[in-house]
């Protein structure tokens, strides 16, 4: 799948805006245009996400003449992590004492309202260029996601895990930061907020950042690959003892925007009319 990914961030920029991103589900392409609120700095990266077919995105697909195979190969890709998310997730079913038939049902990529997405990601080379003190490539963040499978390359260091929110300060600045160094064959797995909501905060959301490099580190291209298994937007989600009220995706996923203030003004009061804002995660988001 790099080999994909590579394939289509050589193409002219033009090329690539055809197939813009959708502020409202980040679906199809991006450069700098994300802002950390925690330093005021875009990432340095560029990126496109996909994702499954039925919830009929629109054309964020790039086209077949320039990407030979792109849509196909990353549809299987897609399945096969899925298949990795499930056995994950019947594992943290036992342990949460939850039915894994509640995961398998609210977490079906088959499903007309399947939310779940993977990006590609391309951090640009930076070789001899200098960062000041605490400057990232993506800001310090969480995902939205029950879980992130993270595909990375050797060598290409970068990526830092900081401990469970509740220990940190906001966006997990100043904090103890541990390097998460691409290993041959290995997949790395972020526990997300919805499975924290699901879990009663027994399982934490954690903090990863990507951080620049400093003179004689890493430098060059960086690229990674992530899958977000994502509830469905009419799943009801709600942990075993209750600790929280009951949650759709579709509350879940606007609750984020809203946290994010990606939905504006006149748009967030139109969610809170429609109870969202009564369903507000009970954490902080970065």
């Amino acid at each position: 799948m790099f080999a994909r990914g590579a394939q289509f961030f050589a193409l002219d920029d033009k090329v690539k805006a055809a197939v813009p991103c959708d502020p409202a589900t980040f679906v199809g392409w991006e450069r700098d245009a994300e802002v950390s609120p925690a330093t005021g700095f875009a990432d340095h990266k560029e990126s496109i996400q996909v994702a499954y077919d039925q919830r009929q995105w629109g054309s964020h697909w790039p086209v077949d003449d320039n990407c030979p195979g792109f849509r196909d190969e990353a549809l299987t890709f897609m399945g096969d992590c899925e298949s990795v998310v499930h056995k994950l997730l019947e594992c943290f079913a036992i342990g949460l004492g939850m039915p894994y038939e509640d995961f398998k049902k609210a977490l079906d990529n088959s499903a007309q309202d399947c939310n779940s997405a993977m990006r590609f990601m391309n951090y640009y080379d930076v070789t001899g260029r200098t960062f000041p003190t605490g400057h990232m490539r993506v800001m310090p963040h969480t995902d939205m996601s029950a879980l992130t499978l993270l595909f990375q390359r050797v060598g290409e260091t970068g990526l830092e895990v900081c401990p469970g929110r509740e220990a940190t300060t906001e966006y997990a600045m100043g904090d103890e930061w541990t390097p998460c160094n691409p290993q041959q064959g290995a997949i790395t797995v972020n526990i997300g907020d919805a499975l924290m909501y699901w879990s009663d905060d027994k399982l934490k959301s954690n903090f990863h950042r990507v951080r620049a490099p400093n003179p004689g580190e890493y430098q060059k291209q960086r690229c990674s690959i992530a899958y977000f298994c994502q509830p469905c937007l009419s799943a009801v989600c709600q942990g075993p003892l209750k600790k929280y009220p009951p949650i759709t995706g579709q509350q879940m996923a606007e609750s984020r925007y809203m946290e994010l203030d990606w939905l504006k003004g006149h748009e967030a009061k139109q969610a809170a009319a429609k109870g969202i804002a009564g369903h507000k995660l009970p954490i902080s988001v970065a």
